[in-house]
């Protein structure tokens, strides 16, 4: 029996500069592509029986360019780049990666939740530039800093992640309120964490910080009319997906003060455009989508990957989303 030909389609973003993917080669013939223009993608795959994709798009069209192939592997744990209809009626198995950067994320969320508390970066550029060393006391101060124990921290959606975001901030101190639309049947719940409608959340939070995945019917949902529901001066955090906010609506609101601060990891288009609303805001502090970033995230999302490969093509089922 011939090996079977491998494509990954995007290996960089995952392995960076100190992974690699060489270890495929065990379970058949691989290519690996760093990056792969959306329309060069069924030509790269045309002869592949099995393909690894992180953002690239896979849909009916590529599927049916490309006749051998059999299954496409999601390097990610979520998979909305993947017609996964298109491909449970064309036979072609689908896996993700669940719940490898849950650490990860949380930390990032806690990151710009800390930074629009204690503004570090802000006042390290003002020790830097000597600002510090022109004061006339010993310390100094170049914006208001903010506690956050007793705050209430308003967690949109409650996966893995979402879970554990709550579960570190209320060991800050914070109260935690969770909307999710399928509550688990035996929630986690004490003095520090409620379930509550999403108008509640909205009303009673201090932070609001999204974890849900990005669906069409919770596509834009904070926006004016929800931003409109929220306290004045409310935070945002998002590291979840950018098109769960619509970013000119939040922009005003940053603008306007409604909004006190945003952190956010993720935007609707990435890279952003050079007309992004919410980029140079004072108020915003943005990083370039790299919560799930840290090497034992991605070390754990390849060994994933690759294992649920190898499982498919032992005959087995590790993972599958079809």
């Amino acid at each position: 029996m011939d090996p079977i030909k491998i494509v990954v389609l995007d290996g960089y973003p995952v392995v960076q500069e100190d992974l690699d993917w060489s270890f495929l080669k065990a379970v058949g013939e691989t290519r690996v592509f760093p990056r792969t223009p959306q329309e060069r993608v069924a030509a790269r795959i045309a002869d592949a029986d099995a393909i690894i994709t992180n953002k690239c798009r896979i849909d009916a069209a590529v599927m049916d360019a490309c006749p051998k192939l059999r299954y496409v592997g999601e390097a990610a744990t979520g998979y909305n780049n993947i017609d996964v209809e298109a491909a449970k009626a064309r036979g072609v198995a689908v896996t993700n990666v669940p719940g490898y950067s849950t650490d990860s994320v949380v930390q990032s969320m806690l990151a710009l939740l800390l930074e629009l508390a204690c503004r570090v970066g802000a006042h390290d550029a003002a020790a830097r530039s000597g600002a510090w060393r022109r004061s006339e006391d010993f310390c100094f101060t170049v914006a208001p800093l903010t506690e956050l124990a007793g705050k209430t921290l308003g967690v949109v959606g409650y996966g893995n992640i979402g879970r554990k975001a709550a579960r570190v901030c209320t060991a800050l101190g914070m109260r935690a309120l969770i909307y999710t639309p399928h509550p688990p049947e035996t929630p986690e719940t004490g003095s520090e964490i409620s379930f509550v409608s999403l108008d509640a959340l909205l009303a009673a939070s201090d932070v609001i910080s999204l974890h849900c995945p990005l669906t069409p019917e919770n596509s834009g949902m904070i926006g004016a009319e929800t931003i409109a529901k929220m306290k004045d001066g409310v935070w945002l955090i998002n590291t979840a997906r950018g098109g769960l906010v619509r970013e000119a609506d939040l922009a005003d609101a940053l603008k306007s003060g409604k909004v006190g601060a945003a952190g956010l990891d993720v935007l609707t288009q990435e890279p952003p455009d050079a007309d992004n609303p919410l980029i140079g805001l004072p108020n915003a502090v943005i990083t370039p989508h790299i919560s799930w970033l840290t090497t034992e995230a991605r070390r754990r999302l390849i060994e994933t990957a690759g294992e649920n490969l190898r499982v498919w093509a032992s005959g087995g089922s590790l993972n599958r989303v079809v």
